[in-house]
């Protein structure tokens, strides 16, 4: 499972080209997108197209190649196999059929949005894919989003893009959000602000609309008043025999409070080192 670039060809790693280098084929998402990849490091090699719809398909052909001793390297458009593209069907028909399916890092929307938005990962962040279409799905999305305690990253598709920030501004127009444009190409942006802020950045050009989107949610602050205090009791006294994380688990698994609310309380109450 090989990570390619996402826009920048400069970002392909040397164990990835070393790879696709070795490889007796490739299997591609996309086989004109496959050969374009190959063609702009001088590599030739004979595809199998594996897309959405044939994945299941494609999977038993590629393990009938491994199994015949070959090595088959998979690449979807851009980015990490399995992430929001096809892939995991066909690492699972390699598992199941016993034969070793390995990973190849490199370039993921997720990660580059993640480390460059400046936003709150103590408490871990959440990957949910594309944000639903239709519009009760999308705002009981966005709500989960809101209150998961974690700041939640997903993509958007550009004719979309405004309705999901028109939908989280009527939800909670205050919060904050990373906007993230076109990553690692030539008109690479990151807007930081509130969906208000987001949506007037995009109108202001039409231009804006277009390209990939990637978006940085930061959860809404838990506040104190959502612990009662039998619950808050409770946490101290865990949380004196036990570490925060493991504290608020504990404390969950009693009350039936969120741990994320219970390990933002204990976050936002840590006392001053000595």
């Amino acid at each position: 499972m090989v990570a390619t670039p996402i826009g920048n060809l400069a970002d392909i790693s040397l164990r990835a080209l070393a790879a696709l280098q070795r490889a007796d084929r490739i299997a591609a998402e996309d086989t004109r997108m496959a050969q374009r990849l190959l063609d702009a490091y001088g590599l030739h090699k004979p595809a199998l197209r594996c897309d959405r719809h044939r994945e299941a398909q494609a999977a038993e052909q590629i393990v009938a190649h491994i199994a015949a001793g070959e090595r088959v390297a998979f690449v979807s458009d851009a980015g990490t196999p399995g992430i929001s593209d096809p892939g995991s069907r066909v690492a699972h028909a390699v598992h199941q059929a016993g034969l070793r399916v390995v990973p190849i890092p490199g370039a993921s929307a997720v990660t580059a949005a993640l480390s460059a938005c400046g936003l709150d990962l103590q408490t871990g962040y959440c990957f949910a894919g594309f944000a639903p279409g239709t519009a009760s799905a999308l705002r009981d999305f966005l709500e989960a989003a809101l209150h998961g305690g974690r700041t939640t990253v997903f993509f958007e598709a550009p004719h979309r893009i405004q309705t999901c920030l028109e939908t989280l501004h009527c939800l909670a127009p205050g919060c904050r959000l990373v906007l993230a444009k076109e990553l690692s190409k030539q008109f690479e942006t990151l807007r930081d602000g509130t969906p208000q802020a987001a949506l007037d950045w995009l109108l202001a050009d039409q231009k804006r609309l277009q390209g990939e989107f990637v978006l940085v949610l930061q959860a809404e602050p838990t506040r104190a008043a959502e612990l009662d205090a039998r619950a808050i009791a409770l946490l101290q006294r865990v949380a004196r025999e036990l570490p925060a994380s493991r504290a608020a688990a504990v404390a969950a698994d009693l009350t039936g409070i969120k741990r994320e609310l219970l390990y933002r309380w204990l976050l936002d109450h840590k006392p001053p080192a000595e």
